[in-house]
């Protein structure tokens, strides 16, 4: 038996002409697309098969994209792009605040969305964006355990802890370069690129997350620490293969 390689993309639209120009654009740029209409049904096929990205629509009838996508984040960390015809940052952040990776507004290009979905795979798959990293690194700072191989972050008690890949990418940016200040800028580059063209407050949004992940009281964080008009800084002693990370 021949072993699938096509990226598999699961599209959540209630717009089936969408749906299908997708399909078949995707299809066309070598992925192999399941379509679904609402959330009953994408749970129902994530039942039934293995997706490697959903790009899920907010604006549907019945349970909205947010909400699905809510709903998503407590069981999965799949790599995930909301798509809607909403345009506000305030939208925007909600998205990113409730674990999604990406978003893309509608009426869009869809090779900007081909370029966002190569970009989630590159990262979910290990592969540096902007800059140079282990190939199988293995992090430690403060009790935890960060392996980049297998994309996995253990607690200080050794409790598997489930990360977002923006979440993993921006734990990375900083276990790479710790107690140094970062801007917002830089840790677009390092974390994410510049394929989605992303904006300041989706870093803000993203550190929030990650502190409630790893910090004992994310209103007090130790080990991400904000920078008046500078950004970031990871407090944190970091090591990889015995040997300290310098700044």
């Amino acid at each position: 038996m021949i072993k699938q390689t096509k990226p598999h993309i699961l599209i959540v639209d209630d717009d089936q002409q969408i749906r299908t120009m997708l399909a078949r654009f995707l299809g066309e740029h070598g992925m192999r697309v399941t379509q679904a209409s609402d959330g009953e049904h994408m749970f129902r096929t994530m039942e039934a098969g293995r997706f490697d990205v959903i790009v899920l629509d907010v604006m549907m009838p019945g349970e909205d994209g947010f909400t699905l996508c809510r709903k998503l984040r407590n069981t999965s960390a799949m790599p995930l792009i909301l798509l809607t015809a909403r345009n506000s940052e305030t939208d925007r952040i909600v998205g990113l605040e409730l674990g999604a990776d990406d978003y893309v507004t509608k009426p869009f290009n869809p090779r900007e969305l081909l370029a966002r979905i190569r970009a989630l795979l590159r990262r979910a798959n290990g592969q540096p964006l902007a800059t140079q990293r282990l190939a199988s690194a293995v992090y430690q700072f403060a009790g935890w355990t960060l392996d980049t191989s297998r994309r996995s972050l253990l607690s200080p008690q050794g409790a598997l802890t489930e990360l977002t890949t923006g979440e993993f990418d921006l734990l990375v940016a900083f276990v790479e370069h710790p107690q140094r200040v970062l801007n917002r800028d830089q840790l677009l580059d390092l974390a994410r690129g510049r394929v989605s063209l992303a904006f300041d407050r989706s870093i803000d949004v993203q550190v929030s997350r990650l502190r409630r992940k790893i910090e004992g009281d994310p209103n007090a964080p130790t080990l991400i620490k904000t920078v008046r008009n500078g950004g970031y800084f990871f407090t944190a002693a970091v090591t990889a293969a015995g040997a300290p990370v310098t700044p």
